[in-house]
């Protein structure tokens, strides 16, 4: 049997533009979709990345809040605030060793915060030596947590009295725990704290609002 020539045509030109011009539009379909989907993997990947940073951040600071040292172990105000800074007298435990205290700051400094540690001090004097030094000094451990911030703001809660950013506010409740000591029907009881809460807030290029956290101090 003979083929018929319908049978035996081939392709025309036009045919194969138009195929090839298909092909086309779905291979720049396909790759835009492909890109589209490393983009959104990327942006998931750093959004995770970041709230990792933060978290660790605020999980250090309380942390430290948690094991704040009393007034009285510090020999002055325990938490202080002032100046995009946060620093905290915290007790450091370890197995076999009576409890240390050490100076712990937290500063804004280049976009970046900075955690600065002292190392385990012995007694109020080593406390007072670190207190009044630099960050840099020796011994100091300074690890950076978080980049990008544009504000550290802090302010701390004093009880019965509500929250304040000023120190002397500070300062005026712990002499009036001092004095309400003094008061016969206390007997021996501890000084208590001025602050029993502070409040740390973040603000970053990338955010909309700061990011707040409280914390309880000594708790």
């Amino acid at each position: 049997m003979k083929r018929t020539a319908r049978s035996e045509r081939g392709f025309t030109l036009l045919e194969m533009l138009i195929a090839i011009a298909i092909l086309a539009v779905l291979a720049v379909l396909s790759w835009r979709g492909l890109d589209s989907v490393i983009r959104g993997r990327a942006t998931i990947e750093n959004a995770m990345q970041d709230e990792r940073i933060v978290a660790q951040l605020f999980d250090q600071m309380r942390i430290d809040a948690r094991q704040a040292a009393t007034d009285d172990e510090a020999g002055q105000p325990a938490v202080q605030i002032g100046n995009g800074s946060l620093q905290i007298v915290r007790g450091v435990f370890a197995p076999d060793r009576a409890p240390r205290l050490q100076v712990v700051r937290y500063r804004l400094s280049n976009s970046r915060i900075v955690r600065y540690a002292s190392p385990p001090l012995e007694n109020v004097g080593e406390v007072r030596r670190a207190l009044s030094s630099a960050d840099t000094a020796d011994g100091w451990s300074s690890i950076p947590l978080m980049g990008g911030v544009a504000s550290l703001a802090t302010r701390v809660y004093i009880p019965e009295k509500g929250w304040t950013t000023r120190m002397s506010d500070v300062f005026s409740q712990i002499n009036q725990n001092d004095n309400n000591l003094k008061v016969p029907q206390l007997g021996n009881a501890p000084l208590a704290r001025a602050v029993s809460g502070v409040q740390v807030a973040v603000g970053a290029r990338t955010l909309a609002t700061p990011l707040t956290r409280v914390f309880l101090v000594g708790e």
